[in-house]
């Protein structure tokens, strides 16, 4: 069983579960900002799911410190949904206390081009 992401509890007071068939694009977009926004060693018995792009905010802003977090990044993507998506990129900007996260990727069983967009913290 796979849980929705963000959890929930369903019409019959139970754990809510992934809306797989229904709305794929949706389940997968969830999927993705579980990896960006998980620190590396917060999941139970997964110690390197996640990129932990949080620690972003905190850290010095730097363009190399911007090269380094989108390749951490596309390969936290890619190790955890390789099956599920092909990631084309991953373009990320810290301002102030914001965090701009892009992903370009394409959706393996649909071949369906997707671009989202996540924001953390105070509007860029």
């Amino acid at each position: 069983m796979d849980l929705a992401f963000p959890y929930r509890i369903d019409g019959r007071g139970r754990t809510r579960e992934a809306l797989r068939n229904e709305d794929y694009d949706e389940y997968i977009r969830g999927l993705i900002e579980q990896v960006l926004f998980t620190a590396p060693g917060e999941r139970v018995m997964r110690p390197d799911f996640g990129s932990g792009l949080r620690r972003l905010l905190f850290a010095g802003n730097s363009p190399e410190m911007a090269a380094t977090t989108q390749m951490l990044a596309q390969s936290a993507l890619q190790q955890s949904l390789g099956h599920l998506i092909v990631v084309e990129s991953v373009v990320i900007e810290a301002v102030d206390s914001a965090l701009h996260v892009e992903v370009v990727y394409s959706v393996i069983r649909t071949q369906k081009r997707q671009e989202i967009t996540f924001q953390r913290g105070e509007p860029i």
